[in-house]
């Protein structure tokens, strides 16, 4: 092991203790309030921040700690194998890379200090709409160039922490679809100033789903944007939210394999105390063999994870291909992981207070978003079979 490499690993351990210990502070008591009342962890978030977490991809020179997206991926894991629920604040480790690798200077120097610090927050990330789904190049709010303004009309969905954020990135069509040649071109990326919007058009509406995810839809009524805070070129803001899609990828596969192993932990733990018939459940091959399983098939994807950060930060073409890997691996082995936790628990895991039940609703999440397992099927039989393109 070289010194770099040797630094970098006491890094991760420092960042994990940290994390155990926060962990402790938020146990299972703090999540099921929150969950039971619907709450956003307002105290949670905030202790994130001040720890410098949220802010360990930013680089030092605007205020953060500089680290690699392996680092963020080894965050966002810890939080979930110690019970917590990173989704409340985890959007701001991709969404600031859209400003980081697609802002100009100016952009940076207002923003991302702010955003390290604590000042502001960078949660909220609006694409998807209600007629377009996971066709992102059929989306229809409308950004209009108006002088020194553009004018917002159009609808969001799904736009998580949208009532507990600063700013927002928005993407809108800023040239019609039928005036582009291709469907991808004449998208644009926007920073919205959440407060501003809100006093001048926007109306945000809280969407109760099956697990507490604070997500909203978002309705834009000539709402005014400062030229200035359009992100790189307009028409070209595709590309860019693409570029953020793989880290979101990767980070959330993060959060997935941190999940895996909080379920393989309770289920090995419970299986080796509980006694039914005068010995331990997990003698029993019915329950240790989906435990084993649920183990081997977290390790293999924590495998794939690992090697989708180091090619995401070599900056490799092969990018998309594992991080979309790395998505569907993970989040299907936190699924078993959960099943396999379920059925070792028995009824006590349908029982709040074993927190079992609530972050099976949390994992099952994951399957389906940010991107279906289905469309990752479709990338890779396109991108990497060479099978003919089937969306």
């Amino acid at each position: 092991m070289t010194t770099i490499q040797r630094e970098y690993s006491e890094t991760i351990s420092q960042l994990r203790d940290t994390i155990e210990k926060l962990c402790t502070e938020y146990s299972g008591e703090y999540w099921r309030e929150k969950d039971r009342n619907r709450e956003y962890p307002t105290e949670f978030v905030t202790a994130v921040t001040e720890l410098g977490l949220l802010a360990a991809l930013i680089p030092e020179q605007y205020g953060g700690s500089g680290l690699t997206i392996t680092a963020g991926v080894e965050i966002l894991k810890a939080i979930h194998e110690f019970g917590g629920n990173a989704a409340a604040c985890h959007a701001q480790m991709y969404t600031m890379g859209t400003v980081l690798q697609h802002g100009n200077e100016e952009q940076k120097q207002r923003y991302l200090p702010r955003i390290a610090s604590g000042e502001i927050r960078l949660q909220a990330f609006a694409v998807t709409e209600p007629g377009a789904g996971s066709d992102t190049t059929s989306i229809t709010t409308t950004a209009t160039r108006d002088g020194d303004v553009y004018r917002i009309n159009g609808q969001k969905i799904w736009t998580s922490r949208a009532e507990h954020s600063d700013l927002m990135l928005l993407l809108a069509r800023t040239t019609a679809k039928d005036e582009v040649k291709k469907r991808s071109d004449g998208l644009s990326v926007f920073l919205v100033d959440m407060q501003s919007a809100r006093e001048n058009g926007m109306t945000i509406q809280p969407i109760r789903t099956m697990i507490n995810h604070s997500t909203t839809q978002v309705f834009f009524d000539d709402v005014v944007v400062p030229v200035e805070n359009l992100i790189g070129d307009e028409g070209k803001g595709f590309k860019y939210i693409l570029s953020g899609m793989n880290a979101e990828r990767i980070l959330i596969a993060g959060e997935c394999a941190g999940d895996a192993r909080w379920f393989i932990s309770k289920a090995r733990d419970y299986a080796c105390e509980r006694h039914v018939f005068g010995r331990p459940i997990g003698q029993n091959q019915g329950i240790q063999f989906p435990i084993a399983r649920a183990f081997v098939q977290a390790e293999a994807a924590e495998a794939i994870l690992d090697k989708a950060c180091t090619i995401f930060e070599s900056g490799a073409a092969s990018c998309g291909t594992y991080a979309n890997m790395a998505k569907l691996l993970t989040s299907e082995a936190s699924w078993a992981a959960a099943e396999a936790c379920m059925q070792t628990f028995g009824g006590f895991a349908f029982a709040e207070d074993y927190d079992i039940e609530r972050k099976f609703r949390e994992a099952r999440l994951y399957l389906t978003a940010p991107i279906s397992t289905n469309l990752i099927l479709s990338y890779i039989g396109e991108h990497e079979l060479g099978m003919p393109r089937s969306y």
